[in-house]
């Protein structure tokens, strides 16, 4: 590891307003990734609307694994303790330790886990059109496109080292595996008596684990009550 004797003078950095995510000042390209890196703080938020307005199971299990994955990378950030690259120079970081990244144990977590969901939790790939088989690897392109991203951004920006981000993308891709094999194997198998318990019944949480593919469930519902009101309202009508 480098000394900070032997680190050139560290880059004049400017934070995104609220975030503190810095970027050398005028490097366009280092504003695009700093940007990019903040797509991690829009997925939990993604997670904490879905959450509140679905209550879904398997959405919950999901989210537990992100903060359990989070709580993994904090234990051996602390457990490791390798500084981060000396060169970076940055104002505020939440922890001195670099080893492994979070950003990357992040988002290769949640792609990891999301590419699993979509050719085996939602099972009708056998029998599914062309259109919906091109656009479940267009979407797994993109985000795959998304978590490279993320991760050669914590390079570039100065918050870790390569090994840093190669480490933390291994952790959560491990991390990703695992927790969706127990939530397949362990926990979908005791969904139906979660959502039987009171508590559950009086917050509308629900399980959809034998439905696969509720956004198709959820537009046919929706298609055939919105016509069978409308139905109705006809015939009083008349």
């Amino acid at each position: 590891m480098a000394s900070e004797e032997q680190c050139s003078a560290p880059p004049r950095w400017r934070s995104i307003s609220l975030t503190h995510v810095e970027y050398p000042a005028g490097d366009l390209t280092g504003q695009v990734l700093a940007c990019i890196s903040l797509l991690p703080i829009a997925i939990l938020v993604g997670f904490v609307t879905l959450i509140v307005f679905k209550r879904e199971l398997h959405t919950i299990s999901f989210f537990g694994g992100l903060i359990m994955n989070e709580g993994l990378n904090w234990l051996l950030k602390h457990i490791l303790q390798e500084p981060r690259p000396c060169g970076g120079g940055h104002s505020s970081v939440t922890t001195e330790y670099g080893m492994p990244s979070s950003h990357s144990q992040f988002i290769w977590f949640f792609v990891v886990y999301f590419f699993l969901f979509l050719y085996l939790r939602m099972h009708q790939t056998n029998n599914a059109r062309c259109v919906e088989l091109l656009w479940r690897h267009i979407l797994s392109i993109i985000l795959l496109a998304v978590a490279l991203s993320i991760s050669y951004s914590r390079v570039y920006l100065l918050y870790h080292t390569w090994s840093q981000v190669i480490y933390g993308g291994v952790a959560g891709m491990v991390m990703g595996v695992v927790w969706f094999f127990i939530t397949q194997e362990v926990l979908t198998p005791l969904f139906p008596k979660i959502a039987a318990w009171p508590i559950s019944e009086f917050f509308l949480v629900r399980d959809t684990s034998l439905i696969p593919n509720i956004l198709w469930f959820e537009y046919t519902v929706t298609r055939s009550e919105a016509r069978n009101r409308q139905r109705k309202l006809g015939t009083k009508l008349q």
